[in-house]
């Protein structure tokens, strides 16, 4: 009850701790290419988003933007239109990168399991491979399929994955069209 003599209510608390580690986000560096600001801070926020687990939940949570969840978003932006990118394209760009700008994403559902005892596990292979081929061909044929999963590695690819799209469409003059 101590901290309500300097808050007014749990949000307000929630907000200050999510500000005061945003703060920290901000120290990455400003200049280069528009790709390599970016990059810098969304991994800075996953940093963030890594030492503090609750951190997901509270930006998922909040009904406002801070001041400081704005500032980060406006770096973004910042360094992309730094890099020559249209307004349309930002936009867009804004979309993709969507909670992994907050250093987390959302991932597909969890998959079933696939039993330890060897006739089971056999029988549910079976069953799958007839019922999601694609799925098995995956499982069965990538390298470092089925193997722990390097959540960092995967977020990074697909960070790369998306700023290195939005940079081609930048790179061929892409403009979104009106339906």
């Amino acid at each position: 009850m101590a901290l309500y003599k300097h808050v007014h209510n749990r949000s307000q608390l929630v907000d200050e701790m999510l500000d005061r580690l945003l703060d920290g986000i901000s120290l990455v560096h400003t200049h280069g290419d528009w790709r390599q600001v970016v990059r810098a801070r969304v991994l800075a926020a996953r940093a963030v988003l890594l030492e503090h687990t609750w951190l997901r939940d509270a930006i998922e949570s909040r009904p406002l933007a801070t001041p400081r969840t704005l500032a980060h978003m406006d770096a973004l932006m910042a360094a992309m239109f730094g890099g020559g990118l249209s307004a349309d394209l930002v936009h867009h760009a804004m979309h993709a990168l969507s909670t992994r700008m907050w250093g987390f994403s959302r991932d597909a559902l969890p998959t079933p399991q696939v039993p330890d005892d060897p006739e089971e596990h056999a029988r549910a292979m079976s069953e799958f491979a007839t019922t999601y081929p694609a799925i098995i061909r995956m499982v069965t044929n990538a390298p470092h399929a089925g193997a722990a999963y390097d959540d960092d590695a995967e977020f990074a690819f697909a960070l790369d994955l998306i700023l290195g799209g939005v940079e081609q469409l930048h790179a061929s003059g892409w403009r979104s069209t009106t339906s």
